[in-house]
């Protein structure tokens, strides 16, 4: 069985062909810049490529492109679209109406979209997506994967925020958490290769990237994490400030005379470590510039550093305990002096890694000392997957 997987965005739509067979990806891409201009990025697992640049008004003509870029040229790699059995979707925000993987509907795509306003850069993309897929693949079933589906275990007493409860009951405000695809997976091959059952055990995942969050899974379930209302809250991110006082922010904005809308750009695109550096909002880059000795991007990366330390000990606190810590991401798969110094000074918790071992990149392994009380993994995360083995069982269901 083939799934086609698409990760739409406001302005871009990726996607994955996957062979269900063996898990192999055939052949994937972006579509970039949809609205503006466009540009197709295309690349078939023996190497074959297409880079052009393309008229995409609208998330129809980029999926429209996405099924010639699949079916017809030197990088094809199926006849037609017939021999996709299901197309898989990620979604941001499912908020409290979806709780789980999903048959795709006219109503639920509605509902989607009246999601927006909880994530206004995400879900209009996504609904768009969802109807270019709908209209041009009508009898193919489709399937969404809610990033926020894995946090509905989270219990009130951590979901909550101090407003008036009206607040919530009125206008849905509240923790929702994010990542939560990537979270599942990483917990799930954790449990694999330590040869337990999930259920037995107590793990910190630190998705670490442009955008992180930090994730307590006891017993398999989600029962807090650092990412809010919106992904926005949490640790210091490559351009979001992560938690701040509230009436920073209205100080701020008061001093800068911004409108809700700017702040709202100020906080996300204009902050964290691009705003405390002055350089950039990429790890590598403020890797290398601290150890030039660069004192902001050091103080970045120290940031960093404290805050993803601060939410193990916490998460560790209402757990009761931790059997395991998982580093995955771009920085947490690739940055080992990151995880080195997380994980330096937690010997109170049982965390003692194997600095020797953690000299790598982007591969699934121990670092934790065989003494280790607590063991901590490198475990690169794989959204696309699970999005396509979610889609691969629903389809399935449907059979019976």
């Amino acid at each position: 069985m083939i799934i086609l997987v698409v990760n739409a965005g406001s302005s871009s739509l990726k996607y994955q062909l996957i062979d269900m067979k063996d898990e192999s990806v055939i052949a994937k891409g972006n579509c970039d810049r949809i609205g503006i201009d466009g540009h197709l990025s295309h690349k078939t697992a023996d190497g074959r490529k297409v880079e052009e640049d393309c008229n995409f008004p609208t998330h129809a003509e980029a999926f429209e492109r996405l099924v010639q870029a699949l079916t017809t040229g030197d990088a094809a790699v199926i006849s037609s679209m017939d021999e996709v059995s299901a197309v898989g979707h990620r979604v941001v925000q499912g908020a409290e109406l979806f709780t789980k993987t999903t048959l795709v509907t006219d109503e639920v795509i509605d509902e989607i979209e009246n999601l927006k306003e909880l994530a206004p850069v995400h879900n209009h993309g996504h609904a768009l997506a969802l109807w270019a897929c709908k209209k041009t693949m009508p009898n193919i079933p489709q399937v969404v994967v809610f990033d926020t589906a894995f946090h509905q275990t989270i219990p009130q007493k951590a979901f909550m925020y101090g407003f008036p409860y009206e607040d919530y009951e009125q206008y849905h405000v509240r923790k929702y958490g994010f990542h939560g695809t990537s979270h599942r997976f990483v917990t799930a091959k954790l449990a694999e290769v330590m040869g337990k059952d999930l259920k037995d055990l107590k793990v910190v995942s630190c998705h670490l990237g442009n955008g992180s969050s930090i994730t307590a899974v006891k017993g398999g379930e989600s029962i807090d994490t650092t990412m809010g209302f919106t992904p926005l809250d949490g640790v210091l991110m490559g351009t979001r400030c992560g938690a701040v006082d509230p009436s920073a922010v209205t100080y701020v904005a008061g001093k800068h005379g911004f409108h809700v809308a700017d702040m709202d750009n100020y906080m996300n695109k204009k902050s964290g470590m691009l705003g405390i550096s002055g350089l950039s909002s990429d790890f590598r880059d403020i890797t290398a510039a601290s150890e030039k000795g660069d004192a902001r991007a050091t103080l970045a990366k120290d940031m960093l550093v404290y805050d993803i330390k601060k939410d193990i000990g916490a998460f560790a606190a209402i757990m009761n305990g931790l059997d395991a810590v998982i580093f995955t991401g771009g920085i947490g798969e690739n940055a080992p002096n990151c995880r080195e110094e997380v994980c330096e000074n937690l010997e109170y918790l049982g965390i003692k890694i194997d600095k020797e071992v953690n000299n790598f990149k982007g591969e699934l392994k121990k670092i934790s000392t065989p003494d280790s009380k607590v063991e901590v993994w490198v475990i690169p995360t794989n959204e696309e997957l699970l999005i396509a083995r979610d889609t691969l069982a629903m389809v399935e269901g449907l059979k019976k």
